[in-house]
């Protein structure tokens, strides 16, 4: 997917194609692996005590990682490398100015997450209460050790952070994309060997050892450089305030979420055991999509629309964004009524074993589509806050999603509290979302509630940057919108009345009866969206057919003009 938008670049880009295409290859070998891990959890542990403790105790580290370990990303410490690396006459110079400015970022990064980790483990007692508060002694205790535990992940893959600036300055991408790869093959260890031996806490110790891989895949390109970090006494705190100015917006937008989240695994304790576990793998799996579609093609497209901004063309700047767009859309609208329909069948084929019940596999698969109806809301706010960013107006972003954040919050309180007290209301979702009988439905409000939040971030999103950067412009995402929507609606329409029809055949009772029928349903499903599509005469699906012809008969494929822009 990424490959589309990387083909309307000039020739001299081939390099940052080639590293857009192998970093979302690992993206894609990450997220499998992720689903792997959540199927391990799945099969071992179920919706349970163990893991709603397990999922609580990620909330104080991930907190602590958004608010602190990500003021030193690489997005923002490259910048300052190049103009130390290659800013000197000599390179040895250069290399030394870099070693400097890197040493003194690791020095406070590491002195400040060793004080604030240190502080938090000391007032965990306390903290608990308020992620948890339907937790009891006996898990609020759980909490506490598996947090602190959970501590050195942040501090670990903040120093990751850093290392991997020199990573991708090298250009070194297969080290720096291996990353999050072993950081869950660290996790599934956990689950695997050291929950065996040391219960929930054994799960933390997987946590900690990926963090520790997600470190350690970087020092070879580190050593090799000759760029490892050592602490210093001199500290230069106007590099470090510069540092910290220009990361502190998106790292108060990414703390906004962790709170959110926080908020509402607070709410979800005080449902039922395992309901944290139950919306947290919902959560897993609405993400997928997201990441391979959102998160790829929104990283993709900033350093065009960044450069386009910084040289004045402004209409450059809002076709790529444009174009960007429409292709998420065109992508997402399709997966998320796919999700929709075959929900029960993607739960029961990633999750649905063990100790992974089929009351869990409903419960989990009606939250899942509660997520689902926001992913193309999601995938396109991302790509708006990146367009802000290349532009360098960092605040209005910060405030939607402040804004957005009160919202979702909010709305999971009072869906909560009217889903309680409306017996009309629950029957309503309940027969919906077929979860009759099941108890601790009350989790189906807290996706709810994300979702609608997503949703207005996006229209917010949306209005602001028409106002702030599409006047006079044609926005022509209405004509791309309505053909997809047209495509999902048959696609899902179909593969519902396949599923009906295979029902009876292959039943649920088997992995390969599930496996089955979503993936007919899903196949037939697809085939007729790309028919319709096909019939509407969408761009988007020809140029994807074109595509796929080019490359089975071995065509050389030239970029498009500056007319196929618009």
């Amino acid at each position: 997917m990424v490959k589309k938008i990387f083909a309307l670049l000039h020739k001299e880009s081939n390099g940052i194609h080639d590293a857009a295409l192998l970093m979302g290859f690992f993206t894609l070998i990450s997220q499998l692996l992720a689903l792997v891990r959540d199927r391990s959890l799945a099969h071992f542990l179920g919706p349970s005590a163990h893991l709603d403790v397990y999922y609580a105790a990620f909330r104080v580290p991930d907190f602590l990682y958004v608010s602190i370990a990500s003021l030193v990303s690489i997005t923002v410490i490259i910048p300052f490398l190049i103009k130390r690396m290659n800013g000197n006459a000599s390179d040895e110079t250069g290399k030394e100015e870099g070693r400097k400015f890197l040493n003194q970022v690791f020095t406070v990064f590491f002195g400040a997450m060793v004080i604030l980790s240190a502080v938090i483990a000391i007032l965990m007692p306390y903290i608990a209460r308020y992620i948890a508060p339907g937790f009891d002694a006996k898990e609020l205790a759980e909490l506490i050790m598996t947090s602190r535990i959970m501590l050195l992940s942040p501090l670990f893959i903040g120093i990751s952070n850093v290392l991997g600036s020199i990573t991708q300055y090298y250009k070194n991408f297969f080290v720096y994309a291996l990353s999050p790869v072993f950081y869950n093959i660290g996790i599934i260890s956990g689950v695997l060997f050291f929950y065996p031996l040391f219960g929930v806490y054994g799960l933390a110790i997987g946590v900690v050892l990926g963090a520790l891989l997600h470190f350690a895949i970087q020092l070879p390109v580190i050593i090799k450089h000759g760029f490892v970090p050592h602490f210093v006494k001199k500290i230069d705190w106007k590099q470090i305030r510069e540092v910290t100015a220009i990361s502190l917006p998106r790292t108060l937008a990414l703390s906004l979420n962790s709170i959110t989240l926080i908020v509402i695994v607070a709410l979800a304790s005080l449902i039922k055991e395992g309901s944290i576990s139950i919306f947290t793998f919902a959560y897993n799996l609405e993400t997928v999509p997201l990441n391979i579609i959102g998160t790829s093609y929104s990283v993709a497209v900033f350093p065009i629309l960044a450069e386009a901004y910084a040289v004045g063309n402004i209409k450059r700047f809002i076709d790529y964004t444009m174009i960007t767009a429409r292709q998420m859309i065109f992508w997402s609208l399709p997966i998320m009524v796919l999700f929709i329909v075959i929900r029960a069948q993607i739960v029961r084929v990633i999750l649905g074993s063990g100790e992974f019940s089929w009351s869990s596999t409903r419960l989990t698969a009606a939250a899942l589509a509660l997520f689902s109806i926001s992913i193309v809301a999601q995938g396109l706010v991302l790509l708006f806050v990146r367009a802000y960013y290349a532009s360098g107006k960092t605040r209005q972003p910060l405030l939607v999603n402040i804004v957005a954040s009160v919202i979702t919050i909010i709305l999971a309180y009072v869906l909560m509290y009217c889903y309680g007290t409306s017996v009309a209301m629950q029957n309503f979702f309940r027969t919906l979302l077929r979860v009759d009988n099941i108890q601790g439905s009350a989790i189906l409000m807290l996706p709810l509630a994300y979702s609608i939040g997503s949703i207005f971030n996006f229209f917010a999103h949306w209005i602001l940057f028409r106002r702030d950067f599409m006047q006079g412009h044609p926005w022509e995402l209405s004509r791309t919108f309505f053909q997809s929507l047209t495509a999902a609606l048959c696609l899902g329409i179909v593969s519902y009345a396949t599923l009906a029809f295979l029902g009876p055949i292959f039943g649920l009772s088997s992995f390969w009866g599930v496996f089955g029928q979503g993936l007919i349903a899903g196949i037939l499903g697809i085939l007729v969206a790309v028919l319709a599509l096909k019939l509407m005469k969408n761009k988007e699906i020809e140029n994807v057919l074109t595509s796929l012809h080019h490359k089975i008969w071995g065509t050389k494929v030239f970029s498009p003009g500056p007319e196929d822009l618009s």
